[in-house]
């Protein structure tokens, strides 16, 4: 379920998504288009659970007009749609979390943002019990990111093996050898996206932001000469989606302006047939 961010990039990715049967709605009453971040998280069939969506950027001080006066209250959509999921009072934006079957990974953003109602170890074990997974892997935030996303950053390929923006490989090597410490603790098996035959710049962070479902992937593409190079990366690290030809890219350009790409504009749920 994806909120309009445009007429264009909702005209793609409805059409990329009605073309294999996926079933596509607009979320009622969103102020702006970041439903990654403010709707509830799934963790099984028929349970939501509907984290604090109260992010620091959205404090009202930010140079990037990020302010209240924008932020989309998950409880009204969630009543328009009648959707009751369980609140938690943990602050979090689904934009910080990637999941597998039995681990979840965010920045250690979510730490610093809860310090006042949660320890870093209490912190930890409601996550285990609130997400029913073992592993809680945190990696450094990347502060020259106020969003602190762990999307913009890592995917999941499979529940041991992650596949990391290859602008992290040649970054700080400090701050590199601090993001790999804790895969590598929870051994995950590491892979880089790598999208240049140089070195990556800034903007190739966009290329992890993929949508995925269960049945297709859509790659951003940003009018770049990397575009090319991340479909074929992804398309080697996902095959069983590129050897159905349900690898796909749609034109992020105008999103990427913003700050996101296809995951951070999307919601995606498990219904009860799939």
């Amino acid at each position: 379920m994806c909120t309009r961010p445009n007429a264009y990039v909702w005209s793609a990715v409805n059409d990329q998504l009605n073309s294999i049967g996926c079933s596509v709605e607009l979320l009622p009453k969103t102020k702006d288009i970041w439903a990654r971040d403010y709707m509830p998280i799934q963790i099984s069939d028929n349970k939501f659970i509907e984290f604090r969506y109260d992010p620091n950027y959205l404090q009202g001080n930010s140079d990037k007009k990020q302010t209240r006066e924008l932020k989309t209250y998950p409880d009204i959509v969630c009543d328009a749609m009648g959707l009751k999921p369980i609140k938690s009072d943990i602050i979090l934006d689904g934009g910080n979390l990637v999941k597998s079957t039995d681990c979840i990974i965010l920045t250690d953003k979510i730490v610093w943002e809860n310090r006042r109602t949660y320890s870093k170890k209490d912190l930890l074990k409601e996550l285990r019990e609130t997400f029913e997974v073992d592993k809680v892997v945190l990696i450094p935030w990347d502060e020259e990111c106020e969003f602190g996303h762990a999307d913009g950053m890592i995917r999941f390929i499979d529940d041991g093996t992650v596949l990391v923006s290859g602008f992290y490989e040649n970054a700080d090597k400090i701050f590199k050898e601090r993001l790999l410490a804790p895969l590598k603790k929870a051994k995950l098996n590491i892979e880089w996206l790598r999208c240049s035959t140089q070195k990556e710049n800034e903007e190739n962070i966009a290329y992890i932001n993929f949508l995925q479902t269960k049945d297709i992937i859509l790659v951003p593409k940003i009018e770049a000469t990397e575009d090319d190079i991340a479909f074929e990366q992804i398309s080697k690290y996902f095959p069983h989606y590129a050897q159905l030809g349900n690898v796909k890219q749609v034109d992020m350009s105008e999103i990427v302006k913003h700050g996101g790409a296809l995951n951070c504009i999307s919601w995606t749920i498990k219904t009860e047939n799939e």
